[in-house]
């Protein structure tokens, strides 16, 4: 069973990365809905999940405020490469904001990865409604990574290196909770932090870049018609 399952994670991230190349020539479009299922992600999948693991330990505000200090870390880290790059003429810095975002990315797969292994330590059952979660928004990160990486004028190699990354890094995940047991509570801070990196990346970064010197009424209604995919698809799996 967690040999299919890991199998599903790299074929549908690595399909989501496919098509974000195979049409790379409506970029603008694409960006459009990648941040929307990015932000959708954050507020309708991590940012419910990081509650309700920490509950039983820490107050809501404490969760939210992990997701404006996870926001914030990577403002800094985003403005530091911004700096940096003014005075670099190659693109390279560029490259490394791509980077960060793709890693970031590729961290929280691997997070996925982590989840479903730890659900089938409590029990089968759990362990499957968890799947479904995470297999239902693989196909828009292996989108959301190639999309980061070729928006900070990465090449198709580095996006092509990075979707593997990010299909490899659940199966990495699962194979990990073979050798020890996160308490729930702290997994929870660990998907606040990262719904605060990805409102960044996707309302701060992704979305702007969409809409810049085009039309803004298709990408606008792309970025609704992202968040609303991940939303009606998270409900869909958690029913």
């Amino acid at each position: 069973m967690i040999i299919l399952i890991s199998l599903l994670t790299v074929i549908i991230t690595m399909l989501g990365g496919l098509f974000a190349l195979r049409y790379n020539d409506k970029l603008h479009l694409i960006l459009g809905f990648s941040a929307g299922t990015i932000i959708g992600a954050a507020l309708f999948d991590l940012l419910p999940e990081a509650i309700e693991l920490s509950s039983e330990h820490f107050s809501t505000n404490t969760v939210t405020t992990l997701v404006a200090i996870g926001f914030a870390v990577f403002l800094v880290l985003d403005r530091f490469f911004q700096l940096h790059a003014r005075n670099d003429e190659t693109g390279q810095n560029d490259n490394h904001r791509g980077n960060f975002g793709a890693g970031a990315l590729s961290v929280h797969s691997f997070l996925d990865g982590m989840g479903i292994g730890l659900a089938f330590k409590v029990s089968p059952a759990l362990g499957l409604v968890v799947t479904v979660a995470v297999l239902a928004h693989k196909f828009s990160d292996g989108l959301n990574t190639v999309n980061v990486i070729l928006k900070n004028k990465g090449s198709r190699q580095m996006a092509l290196r990075w979707l593997v990354t990010n299909a490899l890094a659940p199966v990495l995940g699962i194979t990990s909770t073979l050798f020890f047991s996160l308490p729930e509570h702290i997994l929870g801070l660990v998907l606040a932090m990262f719904g605060g990196f990805f409102l960044y990346i996707g309302a701060s970064d992704i979305l702007p870049e969409s809409h810049h010197r085009h039309p803004t009424i298709w990408t606008t209604l792309l970025t609704i018609a992202g968040m609303a995919s991940l939303y009606a698809i998270i409900r869909l799996a958690g029913s």
